[in-house]
This record gives structure tokens, C-alpha cells and sequence, in this order.
């Protein structure tokens, strides 16, 4: 199964945004362990690329592992030779679509407004990440389909386990989740079970294939 399907599927990408990734395969597992299937690590941290191959080595094949916070083609090519399984960025750039297309790698880029997300859709994206979505509202999304019905919107920032049905149901194609899935205080404390139940509660809120 494709990156791309697993994400259809699951309706869910952990963005895993942290300072100190030494613990990455036990929040991974941990994560896992409550229904997530598709993992993005944030280019923020320099060792985001040594932890997507090491991932990459040691989840299931049906777990879906990406690269987040690409800016740059460079950075595309690099996450290429690391394995990683779709690409994740903040903003619009044509370049970074255009080395994804070049590496085979599903292209995610952040845009706003339905000019930059049709302008993103043209170039390329397999889906375009609306960020950030907690200014716009579940609505949006709907609002945004009406008259582009052929996009694949992926809203990010802001999105809870409590708001999370009502952009599916405005016909989200799948949900960014950050720090309200992965609490930075649970992975210092290494309470796996705490991101596990965590991950459930999101995980729940999502309807039934079909």
C-alpha cells in the first residue's frame, strides 16, 4: 500500500516536532500502538533524516513514514536518501514540488488561501496541507471544495480530538495533528501508554471506511 492510501485510509499524520528525538522509536511504537499510521518528522530537528531511515528499518510496512518543514529541494533529496515516504511543507515552492516529483514522493505543500492551494494543486501536490487551519475553521475546508472539488485538502494546526470529525465531515482528505496528540511533557516522562491513549482518542474519530 501506498503512503498516500495509508493516509486516505487512516485520515491521520502524527507530526512528530520535537528537540531531542532519542526516544523517537519508543513514541513511534507508542503511537502505533493507538492506531496511527502515518508518521512526519519535522526537518526542525537536524536529525530528523538519520530518524526516518532508522524508522523506516523498524516499524511495519504499512506504517507511513514522512518528512516534515521541507523548504528546500536540497532538504527533498536528502529525506529521498533516507527513506522517507512523503514530504510535508509550510508553504507553496515549486521547487520542492518539482524534486519530489523527480524523487517519486507524494508532495504536501502549506497554503492559505484557494489561490495558493489551487496554484499548489497545479504544480503537482498530491495534497495540500491548509495551514494554518485553526485560523479558518472546519468550514473552510467545505467552503474551498464547493467550487474545487477535485482537491485533496489536508488541514493542519489546531486540530483536536474534540474538532477533528467536524473537518472530515467538511470533506478534509486527512488531518495534520501535532501538540495535541504528542504532549512534550508524556515524551519527556517517556509515558508511552499516556501517547498510546492519546492516539486512540483521535484515532476513534475517524468514520468508517466507507
Amino acid at each position: 500500500m501506498s503512503a498516500l492510501d495509508i493516509i486516505a485510509r487512516s485520515k491521520l499524520v502524527a507530526i512528530v516536532r520535537l528537540d531531542d528525538l532519542s526516544s523517537a522509536y519508543e513514541l513511534s511504537a507508542a503511537l502505533v500502538a493507538g492506531g496511527i499510521r502515518a508518521l512526519e518528522f519535522t526537518l526542525t530537528n537536524p536529525e530528523a533524516a538519520a530518524v526516518i531511515a532508522d524508522m523506516r528499518a523498524r516499524l511495519d510496512a504499512d506504517i507511513a513514514i514522512g518528512a516534515g518543514s521541507v523548504i528546500s529541494a536540497a532538504q527533498v533529496k536528502a529525506v529521498a536518501a533516507a527513506g522517507a515516504q512523503f514530504v510535508v511543507s509550510p508553504v507553496c515552492k515549486r521547487s520542492v514540488i518539482d524534486a519530489c516529483q523527480a524523487h517519486d514522493l507524494p508532495a504536501m505543500p502549506g497554503a492559505f488561501s484557494p489561490t495558493e492551494i489551487q496554484q499548489a494543486w497545479e504544480w503537482g501536490a498530491s495534497a495540500v496541507k491548509v495551514f494554518p487551519a485553526n485560523h479558518l475553521g472546519q468550514r473552510y475546508i467545505k467552503d474551498v471544495l464547493a467550487p474545487l472539488p477535485h482537491l485533496r485538502l489536508m488541514p493542519t494546526g489546531g486540530i483536536t480530538a474534540e474538532n477533528m470529525r467536524a473537518f472530515l465531515d467538511n470533506g478534509a482528505y486527512a488531518l495534520g495533528v501535532g501538540s495535541s496528540l504528542i504532549n512534550k511533557q508524556a515524551v519527556a516522562a517517556r509515558d508511552w501508554d499516556a501517547l498510546s491513549a492519546a492516539a486512540r482518542r483521535f484515532v476513534e474519530q475517524v468514520p468508517p471506511a466507507g
